[in-house]
């Protein structure tokens, strides 16, 4: 069964394209007809590759690893910031910051010097600066806070990126193709699909077509990590019970065992009297 309706799509406007002075042959495929000189996006086609990036998302959920969500366009910053904290997923909707993932050893010791000011605060060291450093280290921990904070929880290498608008993500979509960390995104008219490895024909302006189809796709992560922490509770279950069969077993053999000792100090006052 799809996870999403060409209705739904419909309704949320997903169809629309661009002007066709402003397409990219490369979309072809992807498009239905066009209508005033803008171009309709076939919306059978983008029904099927929501679904199929949604079990792939779905899957690399379900292995424990991070998918980032990248979208940093005014009408998606929020929809995807929402979506993505809802299953605990790391996501850049501020300003991209270059070098995340070709340099992330560097941004790393952004985020742990988030961490440090942190520290600072807790023990007691902030309250022994001058008004002016605590304004410096409170303004330095807001800029972090505002471009980092969200990546936090991000101690590696992302296993995917989902991007909202490949044109606007393209240093993000560079980035993420020179290191082979797989694409997911929503693609229009007037964008190249060709460094994309799950595309999704789909309006990327509109706020409720965005919604929709990172709804769904946010669902399907929920879905692996719920599969996941149902795996790990059986896999826990199953190693109680096998502990469990262990104690059991060796309680019988000890149990079988235990006559046998009695049988031998038996033979051996029989030999005594014997003697």
């Amino acid at each position: 069964m799809s996870r999403i309706t060409f209705d739904q799509l419909l309704e949320a406007g997903s169809h629309f394209g661009h002007l066709r002075r402003k397409w990219n042959p490369a979309m072809a495929p992807y498009i239905f007809m066009e209508r005033n000189g803008i171009h309709i996006i076939d919306l059978h086609k983008t029904a099927a590759k929501v679904d199929e990036a949604a079990e792939a998302l779905k899957q690399i959920a379900k292995s424990g690893k991070k998918i980032l969500f990248v979208a940093t366009k005014k009408q998606a910053k929020q929809i995807v910031a929402d979506k993505a904290e809802s299953v605990n997923m790391p996501y850049v909707v501020e300003r991209w910051p270059g070098g995340m993932l070709t340099n992330f050893p560097t941004i790393r010791k952004a985020v742990k010097k988030m961490s440090t000011i942190d520290r600072l605060t807790s023990d007691g060291t902030y309250d022994n600066l001058s008004k002016r450093e605590k304004l410096q280290i409170e303004r330095q921990r807001a800029k972090l806070e505002k471009n980092l904070g969200s990546i936090s929880d991000l101690t590696r290498l992302p296993a995917a990126l989902f991007v909202v608008d490949v044109m606007k993500e393209y240093i993000a979509v560079r980035e993420a193709n020179r290191l082979g960390i797989p694409i997911f995104a929503m693609v229009d008219t007037n964008s190249d699909p060709k460094d994309i490895d799950f595309v999704i024909p789909a309006n990327d302006d509109a706020s409720k077509s965005i919604d929709l189809i990172v709804d769904v796709c946010c669902a399907a992560i929920q879905e692996g990590l719920t599969e996941r922490q149902a795996e790990k509770v059986d896999m826990e279950a199953a190693g109680e019970g096998a502990k469990g069969k262990k104690k059991a077993t060796k309680a019988r053999v000890e149990k079988v065992e235990a006559p046998k000792e009695e049988d031998k100090a038996e033979v051996q006052k029989e030999d005594e009297q014997e003697a």
